[in-house]
């Protein structure tokens, strides 16, 4: 089980880690244009959550942590990845509404249904995208028999970097630029963060492998992790 307070800091070290972090993803955006601000539009919708996650007390719940998350991502979303992040974060709210803690189930229902809304919201979803990533993940969480939440985050983030290593196969465009998708790398961080601890975990292992690029361009550092506890 997680506790309001635990789901509050997660989201809190997600934010930190994409904006940490949003230069390296900015320099991978090709898709859907080349604009490099992928990253940087992740970061500021997540980042728009930080302040008002920080003013909730530690006894707040499941509910409310992600509530308030949700709502001032979706006032502060920026682009089209920012945009599809705060949806996936809407549909995890909408799950977790009435709850004071969550458990495994709570979990993956929160994933599905944050993929669930994210996918109607847009027109034409395109595979090998941030979408693609959320729903990877979501389906092989929904699939996995973890016993707790530290164990399904485990399933979360090596689905997620396998579904962000083939995204080049899913779009000629990242294939072309020798990348993987941008928004797809930028949610993968964000929930990297979320397990973010002192100790490496098996998950976090997998998530801090480098980004597909050009190898002109600067890798991403390790970095030490675990996930929710």
């Amino acid at each position: 089980m997680i506790s309001g307070k635990i789901l509050r800091d997660a989201i809190i070290s997600g934010a930190n880690n994409i904006n940490n972090q949003r230069s390296r993803v900015d320099e991978l955006n090709v898709f859907p244009v080349p604009d490099g601000d992928t990253g940087t539009n992740m970061g500021m919708t997540v980042g728009a959550s930080v302040r008002e996650l920080e003013a909730l007390d530690d006894s707040c719940t499941v509910a409310e942590a992600a509530k308030t998350a949700a709502s001032a991502m979706l006032r502060g979303a920026r682009g089209n990845s920012g945009v599809i992040t705060s949806l996936l974060f809407r549909g995890f709210s909408k799950a977790l509404e009435g709850k004071k803690e969550a458990d495994v189930a709570d979990i993956v229902a929160a994933l599905q249904k944050g993929v669930e809304g994210a996918y109607k919201a847009v027109m034409k979803p395109t595979e090998g995208t941030i979408l693609t990533v959320a729903r990877v993940a979501s389906e092989k969480a929904a699939a996995s028999d973890a016993a707790d939440v530290p164990a399904l985050w485990d399933v979360v983030m090596a689905a997620g970097q396998e579904a962000l290593d083939d995204t080049p196969n899913l779009l000629p465009v990242l294939k072309k630029a020798g990348v993987v998708d941008a928004g797809g790398q930028g949610i993968l961080i964000i929930f990297e963060g979320m397990g973010k601890g002192s100790t490496a975990s098996p998950s976090c292992r997998a998530a801090r492998r480098p980004p597909t690029r050009p190898s002109s361009l600067p890798r991403m550092p390790a970095r030490a992790c675990s996930p929710m506890t």
